[in-house]
């Protein structure tokens, strides 16, 4: 793999040895198959060799968003039953107030400069033989997706009986669908703690191609990395096709992108008049899938298909799809209704088994849903008109609304919370507080500060609205259920679409 910005090489025999000692170092700790692991890391050349030894020696591993608190970061420590956790410089004082609150992590290493309060990365797993382990059993990522309210919630799927010599779990999806092999150039321009960036780059790296992998996205440095590393293969969210069709067109001339043969979106909506000019541009190389982190399912369509059908996000190729009204029932081609996934891989949450059997469809079929609406077209197209629940995306991040309005409700100067999405022309859309001043206390900019200060103090950044908006008294039901559309709908008007 090579680093975009840097141009740091980390060859095949390097990410072997290392793999390889990391592994033997955890075996040496008394980690076995089955046990779990962590990494807290920003896009780094480590970073592989850490997923790579996890998924060598039979263990779960969890790549932890580098962007949260320490607070959140404990919550997925100790429900994930970390016993490990690989972190860096970049994130040490978060990953030190973390470890305060997370006592089941018995080994804390640190990429990067000695810090008294971690063992030395490299200095540890240098005393380990860069062999590999006798037996490599694969071991699976589980990654974290927030839930519609509450903590976020482990996805958990068993550990199979084949060897990581067999590949990792995203393997034949990276290769049997959009023919990726050795000869691939890869380009990941996202955060490798999301479930896609990575799962693409281990995919790749398991077939023997090439990652180029970004420290951080930016539009330009993307045409210019596709160009000097003729990349062929590349995943994207829509934000960043709309940062890059902001560039001029003397900066989108100025590099040759005619290597890409697959560019994949997915993970947010994407406008057709986006997509459209981004064809116009790069040609019909794009590919959209529309999937979870659950994988209860995946819908694909190809570039031609799209062409045919603009706006649809494909038709399955793994689980059914049904459409379902609120009481379960099936509805005709045509009409909306709730999307669940029949007959896909089996996945559990992880310590939430609620969470679980809330996923599950109302008749008992157990088909299981991701929370969103939309319809199925008279041949089998699956098009998204809008979200059960009030889950944002945002530059193809989902962000929870309850886990904000849980956070800023226990403020003292607010009575009642409201947070949905509005729409954003460059994330697709941005958080948006709706409050209830405490009686007495003025809806201000003043307040706004103080919230605003008070969201960053206890969550990650990105989770802080962009904009407070402040109302006498927040419409509730007779039943206390905050009527949240009545918010929300006024921002989306005349949009054409409520995602």
């Amino acid at each position: 793999m090579i680093m975009g910005q840097s141009g740091e090489v980390v060859t095949y025999r390097q990410l072997d040895e290392r793999s390889n000692q990391l592994a033997r170092l955890w075996r040496d700790r008394g980690l076995t198959r089955g046990d779990h692991v962590a990494i807290f890391s920003e896009n780094q050349p480590r970073f592989f060799e850490v997923m790579w030894a996890a998924l060598r020696s039979g263990l779960y591993v969890t790549t932890v968003n580098s962007y949260l608190s320490p607070e959140e970061v404990a919550y997925i420590l100790n429900d994930s039953g970390a016993r490990s956790l690989v972190t860096t410089n970049a994130k040490a004082d978060v990953a030190a107030e973390a470890l305060k609150d997370a006592p089941g992590v018995e080994l804390a290493l640190l990429i990067g400069e000695p810090d008294a309060r971690f063992e030395q990365y490299v200095d540890a797993i240098a005393t380990m033989p860069a062999a590999p382990l006798d037996e490599e059993p694969a071991g699976e990522t589980m990654l974290y997706s927030s839930g519609t309210t509450g903590r976020p919630k482990g996805i958990k799927r068993e550990l199979s009986d084949r060897s990581i010599a067999e590949g990792t779990s995203s393997t034949a999806l990276v290769s049997g669908l959009f023919g990726m092999n050795e000869d691939s150039v890869y380009l990941s321009p996202a955060p490798l703690y999301h479930s896609a960036p990575i799962g693409f780059c281990l995919g790749v790296q398991s077939m023997g191609g090439t990652v180029i992998a970004m420290e951080k996205f930016d539009p330009l440095e993307s045409l210019r990395l596709i160009e000097k590393y003729k990349a062929t293969d590349s995943q994207w969210v829509p934000t960043m096709f709309v940062r890059m069709l902001k560039l001029s067109d003397e900066e989108r001339a100025r590099y040759d992108v005619s290597s890409m043969n697959v560019a994949v979106h997915a993970a947010a909506p994407i406008s057709v008049e986006v997509k459209q000019k981004m064809f116009d541009w790069w040609g019909p190389v794009l590919w959209e899938y529309y999937a979870g982190t659950e994988l209860n399912g995946f819908c694909l369509v190809r570039p031609e298909e799209w062409i045919e059908r603009p706006g649809t996000v494909g038709t399955p190729l793994i689980g059914e799809v049904h459409i379902l009204d609120d009481l379960g029932n099936e509805v005709p081609a045509g009409e909306q209704g709730t999307v669940y996934f029949g007959e896909g891989p089996p996945y559990e949450y992880h310590n939430a088994p609620e969470k679980t059997e809330e996923s599950k469809d109302p008749q008992g079929h157990g088909w299981t849903t991701l929370g969103d609406v939309g319809y199925v077209d008279e041949d089998g197209w699956v098009f998204l008109t809008d979200r059960k629940t009030f889950m944002i995306i945002s530059g193809g991040v989902n962000i929870y609304p309850q886990e904000i309005e849980d956070c800023l409700a226990m403020h003292p100067k607010v009575a009642d919370i409201a947070v949905f999405g509005i729409p954003d022309d460059e994330m697709g859309e941005a958080v948006q507080a709706a409050v209830q001043p405490a009686e007495g206390i003025a809806g201000d900019d003043e307040l706004e500060g103080e919230l605003r200060a008070y969201v960053r103090e206890h969550l990650a950044h990105f989770k802080c609205p962009k904009a407070f908006e402040f109302h006498e008294e927040l419409p509730r039901l007779p039943t206390g259920k905050l009527y949240k559309h009545k918010l929300r709908a006024p921002h989306w008007e005349n949009r054409g679409s409520s995602i």
